[in-house]
């Protein structure tokens, strides 16, 4: 029994050792006689975001056969090469992979190397791409309705906004305006900024702006509002400072009927048709038409337009005209202003007459006129009285004259 036990063993160990040569050897048949090499894998992989794009981005393997990675994605219906020579993997490379839909993809990375050797695959899931959805979703700031735009003296316009959406990703803001030359021009608001400032803007051009956003951090593409949004009317016309308003006699110019009916009166902030003696009152010694000369303090590039008010009962201009010059050297004339040629004097000695205004109501009430376009800069202003309401040759009264300019032009 002991005999046939060890017989019976030493068989069972002999077969199991042929069963093991026999499958070494399938294994060695099956593979060819040849070891399996893997190149080695990318490292730290992963994607930004685009429009119907994507952006994989991996550190090299620092494996030195390897001369190629072959990205697949739609179940291996699709697939990108990218060469590289670069084992550094301090560096990064980049493949873009374009016309996609907005999804969300799965992509796979195999390293070969020039032997055609694979490495083991390497999964970048949850990819999302975005596009027209994401982009419909998308709102332009929203400028300051309170406050849309202030123009400062020295015409600069300041273009107010509320905050950026804080569930969004606003990244900037295209400002289209036209400026002083005629130019489309463009200025970018930044995020972190609630205004601009147009250095150059021409008064009443069109200003419209696109908002830009991104869906996350690092996206590779910016996503704009397709339709700008329109901003309110801008114009930089104000009010000349009637402060700096001074009397300016000329020789030929009309006296006041008193010193406290001088022309100062004109400029001292009454609203209304005023009473005597609050109004200007000529001196009844210039027989009309007849003329006041004064300093507006400032050189104004752009007048645009004038209000004039008479005084409360009579004598109120209701013919009259507007002279004006940027600089009085020289300037005076010397035939009286009743003369035939006073006018082209006026003119042969560099004055421009700003408009003819002629009312047909008794003088009273404050009339706006407006001044034509084209006028040369103007800081003197002359007054030429040709007619009073009530028909008197030598009286002239008014209340308040106020001047605008435009000072972005």
């Amino acid at each position: 029994m002991k005999n046939l036990f060890r017989i019976c063993l030493f068989s069972i160990i002999s077969i199991g050792f042929l069963s093991c040569e026999k499958k070494d050897t399938d294994f060695k048949k099956f593979l060819g006689d040849k070891e399996i090499t893997y190149p080695g894998v990318v490292i730290k992989p992963h994607s930004k975001a685009g429009n119907l794009r994507t952006a994989l981005v991996w550190n090299p393997s620092p494996d030195p056969s390897i001369n190629r990675y072959v990205i697949y994605w739609n179940n291996k219906t699709d697939s990108l090469v990218v060469n590289s020579t670069n084992h550094n993997t301090a560096d990064s490379i980049t493949a873009i992979i374009p016309n996609l839909n907005e999804y969300i993809y799965s992509f796979t990375i195999f390293s070969y190397d020039a032997k055609g050797n694979r490495s083991i695959p390497l999964d970048i899931n949850n990819v999302k791409v975005y596009g027209p959805v994401y982009k419909s979703g998308l709102t332009n700031r929203v400028y300051n309705a309170a406050n849309p735009s202030t123009v400062s003296a020295n015409g600069n316009v300041r273009l107010n906004f509320l905050q950026v959406d804080t569930l969004s990703i606003n990244v900037s803001t295209i400002i289209k305006y036209t400026n002083r030359a005629g130019i489309e021009t463009e200025k970018m608001l930044q995020p972190d900024s609630n205004g601009i400032t147009l250095t150059d803007y021409r008064s009443g051009a069109p200003v419209t702006f696109s908002s830009g956003y991104v869906p996350v951090r690092g996206a590779i593409d910016t996503f704009y509002v397709d339709q700008p949004s329109v901003f309110p009317e801008i114009t930089g016309i104000t009010q000349c400072a009637k402060s700096l308003f001074r009397e300016n006699k000329l020789p030929g110019d009309a006296g006041t009927y008193e010193s406290g009916t001088s022309v100062s009166k004109l400029w001292d902030g009454s609203v209304g048709p005023q009473g005597y003696p609050n109004i200007f009152h000529s001196d009844g010694d210039h027989h009309l038409p007849h003329t006041i000369t004064f300093d507006m303090g400032a050189v104004y590039k752009k007048l645009t337009s004038v209000e004039e008010t008479g005084r409360n009962c009579c004598n109120n201009p209701d013919d009259f005209e507007i002279w004006g010059i940027a600089d009085i050297t020289n300037a005076a004339t010397n035939l009286s202003p009743n003369d035939g040629g006073w006018p082209a004097e006026m003119q042969a000695k560099g004055w421009t007459l700003l408009k003819e205004v002629k009312r047909t109501d008794d003088g009273q009430a404050a009339l706006k006129i407006n001044f034509d376009a084209g006028l040369p800069p103007v800081r003197y202003i002359r007054i030429r009285v040709k007619h009073v309401t009530t028909g008197d040759s030598y009286y002239s009264n008014m209340s308040e004259m106020t001047f605008w300019n435009d000072v972005l032009n």
